[in-house]
Order: C-alpha cells, then sequence, then structure tokens
C-alpha cells in the first residue's frame, strides 16, 4: 500500500515537473490572430522556423514582397519565422518574422505563454513595436535527430519526418534548400536508353 501511494507521489510530482517543459515548447502548428492561417513551427539546426502550412482561403500570393522575382510566390509553404534562436535562460527566440501584409522582415522575438499560446512581437527600427497571440492547433514536433545542430550526416535513407511535411520549414530554408539541392544533385543517374532489338 505504501509503495503504491510513494509511487503515487513520485509520478505526480514527475508530472508536474514536466509540464513547464512542454509549455515552453514552440514547435507545432499555430492559428494566427486573425485565423486566417497557420503557422507551422519545427527546430532546424538548432534554429526555429515557421512556415506557413494552411490558408483559409487558399491560392495567396506574396503580392506585397518588394522582390519581383517572388510577388508570384504562393505563400502556401512560405516561411515566415525566420532564423529564430532561443535565448540563453529565458523560453524566448530572437529572429525575424515576415509579414506577408506588407512584404516587410521584422526583427522579432517568440514566446511561449502557457502550452496553448505563442507571443510573437515584430519591432521595426529598434522601438515600433507590435505582437499578437497565436492559439496552438498541433502538438509539439519532436525533434529529428537529422534536424538537430551537429547531427552526423545520415547515409542511410532520408527521415519519414521530412516527406510528410512535418519539417517543410527547415526545408524552406536557406541552408535546408541547399540540403535538398545536393541530396538531389547525388541521386541524378543518366537516364538509361532502351533501344529497340531488331
Amino acid at each position: 500500500m505504501r509503495l503504491a501511494l510513494y509511487t503515487g507521489i513520485i509520478l505526480a510530482g514527475g508530472y508536474t515537473c514536466l509540464t513547464p517543459a512542454l509549455a515552453a515548447d514552440p514547435t507545432g502548428d499555430w492559428r494566427v490572430a486573425d485565423g486566417v492561417a497557420n503557422i507551422r513551427v519545427a527546430q532546424c539546426n538548432g534554429s526555429i522556423w515557421g512556415a506557413v502550412s494552411w490558408e483559409k482561403e487558399p491560392g495567396g500570393r506574396d503580392e506585397y514582397n518588394p522582390d519581383a522575382s517572388k510577388k508570384n510566390r504562393p505563400t502556401l509553404g512560405m516561411p515566415t519565422l525566420i532564423d529564430m534562436k532561443k535565448k540563453p535562460g529565458v523560453d524566448l527566440w530572437e529572429g525575424q518574422v515576415y509579414n506577408a501584409k506588407d512584404g516587410q522582415l521584422y526583427s522579432a522575438t517568440i514566446t511561449p505563454a502557457g502550452a496553448d499560446q505563442l507571443e510573437i512581437k515584430g519591432c521595426v527600427m529598434g522601438f515600433l513595436c507590435g505582437g499578437e497571440t497565436w492559439t496552438r492547433v498541433g502538438p509539439p514536433i519532436p525533434a529529428s535527430p537529422a534536424m538537430a545542430k551537429g547531427a552526423p550526416k545520415s547515409t542511410g535513407a532520408a527521415p519519414k519526418a521530412r516527406h510528410d511535411g512535418r519539417h517543410r520549414a527547415c526545408a524552406r530554408s536557406p541552408e535546408g534548400r541547399r540540403r535538398n539541392q545536393a541530396r538531389s544533385e547525388g541521386r541524378r543517374r543518366p537516364r538509361r536508353r532502351h533501344l529497340p532489338t531488331p
């Protein structure tokens, strides 16, 4: 009886110790404040990246981007949280956010506010700041060994997580594009032509 009681106390204490760690995880799917999109947030080589994973009105284009070559790119899959680095000792990540509504990059921070909310704040020139709170719509994304910083390069098959879209934000980062390009170049083989037999 005492063993069961002690085990219950230890398990309950262990659960309370784990809850804050889960609350501080910014990865997962988040609905933006105005409800027009979901952002999938994932770890990529020690940084946090986020990309549009769902749109209320499909078919959006990045029409306000100052780069003319990007004005017609789809907003679905587009990076929004860019290279967010964790500040030591606090649950805060700093980096950049891309706002498709005006085509601008802003210095930004993200901070988990409980398990189901993410506060994002962006600033122009360091003092004109604004922010909003996003709501969790998908669970945290487990760190993938292939996405971990300093992880040895795999010689085997690619992890399935990359193919089911969970780490799409990483694939869209500059480092992810270089990695994917290198992989595809390594797979290219000359096409065999079969000649008809006479």
